[in-house]
């Protein structure tokens, strides 16, 4: 579980990220990155639309997809970062091994980590 502080919650947050900074896509979600100042730690959020499928599948989604970023949180820069993973879709059907490799595909173009 990503502990409190690195946790994504201001809607302001979320825009920020969203519409500026750097994109990645994969098959399955498309994250977004961007650079602050602020001397705060890295944070990292979810967005899971209904496009993606009903409450218990986007709920399930949005679970495997947490768990698989608390495991990469450490290999991301210490602080000054906003990290949001969209996902599309076709990640409601994917295994959890299709979601590890495009999260570790899009974090290395976003030249992020040197992970998978």
């Amino acid at each position: 579980m990503l502990p409190a502080a690195r946790r994504l919650r201001r809607k302001d947050d979320f825009t920020s990220a969203l519409r500026g900074g750097s994109r990645a896509g994969t098959r399955r979600m498309v994250l977004h990155w961007t650079a602050t100042d602020e001397a705060h730690p890295t944070r990292v959020g979810f967005v899971v639309s209904k496009a993606v499928g009903g409450s218990v599948v986007r709920h399930r989604t949005q679970r495997r997809l947490r768990h698989l970023a608390a495991h990469r949180w450490p290999s991301l820069p210490p602080e000054g970062g906003l990290l949001v993973v969209r996902a599309l879709p076709s990640a409601a059907g994917a295994s959890s091994a299709e979601l590890a490799a495009d999260l570790d595909k899009g974090l290395r173009r976003l030249g992020l980590t040197g992970r998978g």
